[in-house]
């Protein structure tokens, strides 16, 4: 995996493990006192970094990175809260995570799609919209192919591993690639939703520490 370390001179330390074909890009209106670490293309889970300087370190995990969060976090020291986004660590499970017919258009994205997949997918308006182009992922289309052939073999391999206890959940009511009756399903009295809100629910706050309040 990749990651961005944000040293703000705190002893606290925010991990935010992003999404399927996110980079670091797409989070820089996202202001913070804490430190940031954030981490994003899985095509691997290597990560060499020092944890031990903090003193609490708090988990945001969004997207396909609630799975990555749920088999890597257990890992990390002094873990004082874990939050979940728009996702589900049963990533690949037909009803609590992401559906075969999701994944496949996951697939078929193209340079020629990409933008329609946007909009229907990811932002709720065209203001939304215009936003999370000014701050699209510079990943290519390939990368995020192999990031997705990899959390697919990934999670055949450690779904076992799995730790599926988060603190608190966050989803959008109006989320097209996980399904908001899984989600209450599984997450019950620890979800919370965002209305007017599609996949991308990041304009709804003005920084990390937003989400772990």
């Amino acid at each position: 995996m990749q990651y961005f370390h944000q040293n703000n001179n705190s002893k606290d330390l925010i991990i935010f493990f992003a999404g399927w074909g996110c980079d670091t890009n797409q989070f820089t209106n996202l202001h913070d006192n804490k430190d940031v670490l954030i981490l994003y293309n899985y095509q691997d889970l290597d990560l060499d970094f020092d944890f031990s300087q903090y003193a609490n370190i708090y988990i945001i995990a969004y997207s396909a990175g609630v799975f990555i969060a749920s088999i890597f976090a257990d890992t990390i020291p002094n873990i004082r809260q874990k939050v979940a986004l728009c996702g589900n660590p049963y990533l690949f499970d037909e009803k609590l995570g992401i559906s075969k017919a999701n994944i496949r258009v996951f697939e078929n994205i193209t340079l020629d799609n990409y933008l329609d997949f946007r909009r229907k997918y990811m932002v709720f308006s065209d203001e939304e919209y215009k936003k999370y182009n000014q701050l699209e992922s510079l990943r290519t289309i390939e990368s995020c192919a192999a990031e997705l052939s990899a959390l697919e073999k990934m999670y055949q391999n450690q779904k076992d591993k799995i730790n599926p206890k988060f603190d608190k959940a966050i989803v959008a009511e109006n989320d097209l690639i996980f399904d908001l009756k899984a989600q209450k399903t599984f997450y019950k009295d620890k979800l919370q939703i965002i209305k007017n809100a599609k996949h991308h629910i990041f304009f709804h706050f003005n920084s990390f520490e937003d989400i772990l309040k």
